[in-house]
């Protein structure tokens, strides 16, 4: 081996391009293999996000449609299953209430709770929420519990 032999270690190289823009000798001089004009010709050039060309992209051909409430109320639901995994697993016993599900990241402390009725119930709880289904909340009296609105 000498320096007239001397090449990387197999693998350790990846770019073979030619490197544009580095006199007319190199094959990819003048243009720099962009062509002639236009905007992909251009320093900084990059495609707005759904440009098609000039034609009127699909964003702007289809119709807008629908609104959003602005008086929705979004309720974070807590299935009655969720509640009695929570028992099993020694994490409640007794009361539920925001704490718990802030604690437990069922709801963050600004959402509003809404229990559901999927699931059965054994254990007996006192729940408090904002908002409570009607088998949900049978279900809980059912058991022995008390359904409390906040």
């Amino acid at each position: 081996m000498n320096l007239s032999n001397l090449q990387p270690a197999e693998g350790s190289t990846h770019n073979q391009n030619k490197r544009l823009g580095r006199g007319e000798g190199s094959g990819k001089g003048g243009t720099s293999a962009r062509g002639h004009k236009g905007a992909k010709s251009r320093s900084g050039y990059s495609k707005k996000i759904g440009f098609e060309g000039g034609q009127m992209p699909l964003q702007r051909r289809v119709p807008k449609f629908g609104f959003t409430n602005i008086n929705r109320k979004n309720y974070e639901g807590v299935n009655l299953d969720t509640l009695q995994l929570l028992v099993d697993n020694g994490i409640i016993t007794d009361t539920v209430d925001m704490t718990v599900f802030v604690a437990n990241r069922l709801a963050t402390k600004n959402e509003i709770v809404k229990i559901l009725g999927r699931g059965e119930l054994k254990a007996k709880l006192k729940v408090t929420a904002h908002k409570f289904t009607a088998t949900a909340k049978a279900a809980i009296e059912a058991a022995g519990g008390e359904a409390v609105t906040l």
